[in-house]
């Protein structure tokens, strides 16, 4: 931060609420499902296969019974009406024995049918959860099926952030929508495990209206207009987790450009606004100094989209940036996309664990990228004088918001997940040397590679791999009530 089916027509649909199902004889058959999506025993998405848990920080989301592989999405709107209808398949793996299955599914998007593997099934979609009765078995696998309609609205955000208040699907003034939706709210758009330690494949579909774009993650495999309809296909090549999926539909002008070693990088910004244009060109350089510092850059393509929101997303290998002068600025540019490596690369397993992303990515970006190239608009500073100040006030956000880890749960993403994590990871450098330092810190992504973790995992691998027992270092600085020293390096 600053996350395929055949066509099916939506049936008639009821007001939102409490919504339940059941097999029946007016059962339509279930969508035809194109590839291995539907194929249970396909093994093209093990790389997906992860270990959901309940999150310790926000337990009423996500379900730990579930492990999602692949969702294969088909979504209409209809700006008019602010409808959104869509037909979904996920291919997932039950995770223990059960009588049913669970994902999150916003109250304000009523199911029309269910189907487990072909067969019409029974349902109950109260508030948010959407509760799919049918027996399962621990490991086994399931193609589950559905169709949704409703005007979709976001989520409250667990902060006092002021740069943003609601996640999820967002509408703006202009008809535009966009979504942000961390720690949640992917569920505001279509039913998902919305928990990180469960990343899946994507593939989408997004029906507009003819001269309007939808945009998401990964590859655009096609773009034509069918009935009047701008009809666009998006591939998300590896597992990400929900809070990393993006979507936008609305007035875009696609620029495409070239980073290192041929990345192809579009840009996607509102027509004609030159400014929004010119500011995100930044990202070939960026990516060039990321790659730098912690390694190629892991994914095929990169994309940049502005929105008319506050805040900056890292969503994975599709940044999505609020259009204004502070996410548009270089410095949010960098920390962005060095999320693609540590947030995205390497996801946490836990929302306890933000810092893993927050903290690498400001030390990157607001530390390392400032002191040898200066904020924007600004002139070089130094490193150590850059992190003097920040260390000036951790102890205070560590008072005030709690340890990085034991954060307060409605004051997600505030300070002390940045810059107390930053300066933590500037004193292991100074004890490790910049050589070794520099080399675990690109080591533990590619041994980690498209996988979600936490900070036991990272203490005992950073441990083994240095020669040091690192843990009672890492606790001092995530959990400990008394903020540890920072010094100066004497560096730059």
């Amino acid at each position: 931060m600053r996350r395929l089916a055949a066509g099916l027509a939506i049936l008639g649909v009821v007001a939102a609420g409490c919504d339940s199902g059941s097999e029946s004889p007016d059962s339509p058959p279930a969508p035809r499902v194109a590839g291995d999506a539907g194929d249970p025993g396909t093994t093209a998405y093990d790389a997906a296969i992860s270990r959901p848990h309940e999150d310790s920080v926000y337990p009423d989301v996500g379900d730990p019974g579930v492990d999602a592989l692949h969702y294969a999405l088909e979504l209409s709107w209809d700006p008019e009406h602010t409808r959104l209808t869509g037909t979904e398949t996920v291919l997932l793996r039950a995770t223990t024995t059960s009588d049913d299955l669970q994902l999150d599914l916003a109250r304000q998007l009523v199911v029309g049918h269910v189907w487990l593997d072909g067969n019409a099934v029974p349902f109950e979609h109260e508030s948010k959860d959407l509760v799919v009765s049918s027996p399962v078995r621990a490991g086994s696998r399931h193609v589950l099926q559905l169709t949704y309609a409703g005007v979709p609205e976001p989520v409250t955000a667990p902060t006092d952030r002021a740069d943003f208040s609601t996640t999820g699907w967002t509408v703006a003034r202009d008809g535009t929508v966009w979504t942000m939706q961390e720690p949640y709210g992917a569920y505001s758009w279509y039913a998902v495990n919305d928990q990180p330690s469960d990343k899946a494949f994507y593939d989408l579909t997004i029906s507009a209206p003819k001269g309007q774009v939808g945009i998401s993650n990964g590859e655009l495999r096609t773009r034509r207009v069918v009935a009047g309809r701008t009809v666009t296909r998006w591939h998300l090549p590896e597992p990400a987790a929900s809070y990393l999926i993006t979507i936008a539909i609305g007035h875009y002008t696609e620029t495409k450009d070239t980073g290192p070693h041929g990345l192809p990088i579009t840009y996607w910004t509102p027509p004609g606004e030159a400014t929004s244009l010119r500011r995100v060109r930044y990202a070939p350089k960026a990516v060039a100094y990321l790659e730098g510092m912690v390694g190629r850059y892991p994914f095929p393509t990169l994309g940049v989209l502005v929105v008319p929101g506050l805040s900056a997303m890292e969503t994975q290998s599709t940044v999505t940036l609020g259009d204004n002068r502070y996410a548009l600025s270089r410095d949010v540019v960098v920390h962005e996309i060095a999320h693609q490596w540590y947030g995205d690369t390497v996801t946490p397993d836990d929302w306890s664990d933000v810092w893993m992303n927050e903290g690498m990515a400001t030390y990157l970006a607001e530390a390392g990228w400032a002191s040898s190239h200066g904020p924007s608009g600004s002139p070089p500073r130094g490193l150590d004088a850059i992190l003097h100040r920040w260390s000036r006030f951790a102890a205070g956000m560590r008072g005030r918001y709690g340890p990085p880890v034991h954060y307060h749960p409605g004051s997600f993403g505030e300070g002390d997940v940045y810059y107390i994590p930053a300066l933590m990871w500037d004193t292991l450098r100074q004890r490790l040397g910049d050589g070794e330092f520099w080399s675990l810190a690109r080591r533990w992504l590619t041994s980690h590679r498209f996988t979600s973790q936490n900070r036991t995992s990272l203490a005992a691998w950073w441990s083994r791999q240095s020669g040091q027992d690192l843990t009672p270092f890492f606790h001092a600085w995530l959990s400990g009530a008394t903020e540890p020293t920072w010094r100066a390096s004497g560096g730059v």
